[in-house]
């Protein structure tokens, strides 16, 4: 009989007819107590269980040359743009291209009506000639009368009108040869090249539509040159120390892609630092130049840039999902020979294409998590399902 009913019959003095008899009933459920939880003589013994193994994905700490890089969100820019507007007054009479066309410098792109302006070409031109005739009949004039005064026949009076009136004459000639100039210049006005190479924008106005010279709202059309282009970009003044002192060692590459876009990146090289810091924002302006003969960048356009300053030789890298940060800072799970993950604090540097270059707190070639750490605790027990890079051999 188990311990436990025996001490209570013992107690209740079963068997002994002076004393209480127990049911059978109760005989028989003391009996299953006993049974089932067993005889105890001291405290009582909790069930143990075994720590569960964790699978993780883990990747190996490396040493080796990480490019120093600096990120930003920057915005294309047109090398050169001219807003094309008309310089003289008219009725607009053709249009030698369309909307978005490409255009080189010097390239006929407006013809305004030239017959008001040459028929004040030629009004000026008779003028002129009327002028240079009676110039010449002045100046003979003088010549005669400078004659008759030397003889004694003319007066100095009439020798000073005859001067005056030659000298007036001449005058009035060079009056009309400047208005001769003018009237050139602005029938050649009526027609309106392209200032430069570029790509044209919106066309503003149309052929019948009245232009008039140097009005705010009388932009013609835009003309953007973006081959080559600028990618502006903004940098914290911290880093304009370091972007000097690069610049002086070697030039330095850009690269600009928009956003989610999964070809190659398009190069440059860093063409501009401003000459002074903004003190609102406190950054500085910079701009990378790209060739873009593929016309991937496009003003006005947001693109992200990678600025390439130098080299960290020798850099211990780990990737940026390992890295874990608690109450005392930065730490990541480092899984031993013994396949035991515990934490361990690390001194963490810049973030570089996914990767973080680890300042100090691990070393070549150790073993870190990274996947997996939420069901970590230290000493857990892991099992490795994926290895990101080449691990050391448990």
């Amino acid at each position: 009989m188990p311990c436990a009913a025996r001490r209570l019959l013992r107690t209740r003095g079963v068997g002994n007819r002076s004393g209480w008899q127990a049911p059978a009933a109760a005989i028989a459920a003391l009996f299953t107590i006993a049974t089932a939880f067993g005889c105890r003589s001291g405290a009582s013994q909790a069930p143990t269980f075994d720590k569960p193994i964790v699978p993780v994905i883990v990747a190996a700490v490396e040493q080796k040359n990480v490019p120093y890089q600096v990120h930003e969100i920057g915005t294309v820019e047109s090398y050169s743009t001219v807003s094309v507007e008309a310089r003289v007054d008219g009725r607009l009479d053709q249009v030698h291209f369309k909307q978005g066309d490409e255009v080189r410098k010097g390239q006929l792109l407006f013809t305004i009506d030239p017959r008001p302006f040459q028929a004040v070409l030629d009004q000026v031109a008779a003028q002129l000639t009327r002028d240079r005739a009676q110039a010449v009949q002045a100046a003979a004039d003088e010549r005669r009368y400078a004659s008759l005064l030397e003889q004694g026949v003319g007066t100095q009076a009439q020798y000073d009108q005859a001067h005056a009136t030659a000298a007036a004459a001449r005058a009035t000639v060079a009056a009309d040869e400047a208005s001769l100039q003018t009237a050139r210049l602005n029938l050649s006005y009526t027609t309106i090249t392209a200032p430069i190479d570029g790509r044209t924008g919106d066309l503003k106005l149309h052929p019948g539509n009245l232009v008039k010279a140097n009005d705010v709202s009388g932009v013609m059309v835009v003309i953007n040159q973006i081959r080559p282009i600028y990618v502006s970009f903004s940098l914290p003044e911290r880093q304009l120390g370091d972007v000097q002192r690069y610049m002086t060692e070697h030039q330095l590459q850009v690269t600009a892609a928009a956003p989610n876009e999964e070809q190659e990146p398009a190069h440059g090289v860093l063409a501009f630092v401003d000459n002074q810091v903004d003190p609102n924002t406190g950054t500085i302006m910079l701009k990378g130049l790209f060739a873009n003969q593929d016309e991937r960048l496009w003003p006005g356009e947001f693109v992200t840039v990678r600025l390439t300053l130098g080299e960290h030789l020798d850099a211990l890298v780990i990737p940026a999902q390992a890295v874990q940060t608690g109450q005392k800072g930065s730490y990541v799970y480092v899984v031993d020979g013994h396949m035991t993950a515990q934490p361990r604090p690390i001194v963490p540097g810049d973030t570089i294409d996914n990767q973080v270059i680890v300042a100090s707190g691990l070393h070549k070639g150790e073993t870190v998590v990274t996947d997996g750490q939420l069901r970590l605790m230290p000493g857990s027990q892991v099992r490795i399902k994926q290895s990101l890079t080449p691990a050391p051999a448990a």
